[in-house]
């Protein structure tokens, strides 16, 4: 990731910090692509990049409020049955709604973060194969699997991105910086 994380006052802020840097990459890859492209899928593969801030923002909630915040699952039965689903744009979605939809898990989470008593507790792992059964892992535990989950879809953000049109993570970070920010 190219974005330098800024400076940190302890741990939870750290964490929060590397979250967002993740989280800036990932919205950065949609910088001044339109709808189309958003929702195109240039690789072998099905992401497209309003598919990944979808699952992205699923991701954290599921994670952060669901499991870590222990509120109620905004679609408890159908996010698994539809999998496949969270990697592509759909009927009416739109890069503006998956962005703000983002930013709003993304404020939760912060929310949910500063208001933890520790990052020690413990939470019980969702039922899925690839976890252990009867699992637990601290908060800590929780937001660094966010965090990677995050800059792993980032990284493929990129790759689809610069499949698209040859748009760099660096160059992509200049241009926000210089204010040119698209619908991003």
């Amino acid at each position: 990731m190219p974005e330098l994380v800024r400076e940190v006052t302890d741990e939870r802020d750290a964490l929060l910090a590397f979250l967002a840097a993740q989280r800036g990459g990932l919205r950065r890859a949609l910088l001044g692509v339109g709808e189309e492209q958003a929702a195109a899928r240039p690789t072998a593969g099905t992401l497209s990049l309003g598919g990944l801030v979808k699952h992205v923002a699923r991701t954290e909630q599921g994670w952060v409020s669901v499991i870590l915040a222990g509120r109620p699952d905004p679609d408890p039965e159908g996010w698994m049955a539809r999998w496949h689903e969270q990697f592509t744009m759909g009927p009416g979605e739109t890069v503006a709604g998956l962005l703000a939809r983002y930013a709003e898990v993304a404020r939760e989470t912060e929310e949910i973060v500063r208001a933890l008593p520790d990052l020690e507790g413990t939470v019980s792992l969702p039922q899925a194969p690839w976890f252990p059964p009867d699992g637990t892992r601290s908060a800590r535990w929780v937001l660094l699997h966010v965090i990677e989950e995050t800059a792993r879809h980032a990284g493929h953000a990129d790759i689809v991105r610069e499949s698209l049109d040859g748009a760099t993570a660096f160059a992509l970070l200049d241009a926000a910086s210089k204010g040119k920010d698209g619908n991003a």
